[in-house]
């Protein structure tokens, strides 16, 4: 299991939690759950409804899109961000290429964690708003 420090450290790269206070990153990691997935695990599906974002601890994932290869991801590097907030599709397929490790945060936690702390809300909402900015160029 992941030691919160490192959930905090890998949160604090998220653009959706940019924003977010360290006391706040810890609340949200309390609530991540840490799972180990073994080589060829899918964790998002192309065309499944969101439910979840995903932050790498540790291994790699391929992004596969239309059974394309179209990038790498790494300890630190996060998906499935906007599937918190809007449920929509997956517009790829997400596969552990080795063991990886990752902590996910599953949208009714999510959505507990807004209710619970409506500061959380407000800085998810900036931090949204500078990732649509970058985005935008």
């Amino acid at each position: 299991m992941a030691r919160r420090k490192d959930l905090v450290e890998a949160l604090a790269g998220v653009g959706l939690f940019e924003r977010c206070t360290r006391r706040e990153l810890g609340t949200i990691a309390r609530h991540l759950e840490t799972v180990d997935l073994a080589d060829g695990t899918e964790m998002i599906i192309q065309g499944a409804p969101g439910d979840a974002l995903f932050v790498i601890l540790e291994g790699d994932v391929v992004v596969e899109r239309d059974a394309a290869s179209i990038a790498r991801a790494g300890p630190g590097d996060h998906f499935g961000e906007l599937a918190l907030l809007d449920g929509s599709p997956r517009s790829a397929t997400v596969r552990a290429d080795g063991a990886v490790t990752v902590g996910v945060l599953g949208v009714r936690m999510f959505r507990t964690l807004l209710r619970e702390f409506p500061d959380i809300a407000e800085q998810l909402l900036a931090g949204l708003a500078g990732e649509l900015r970058r985005t935008r160029g």
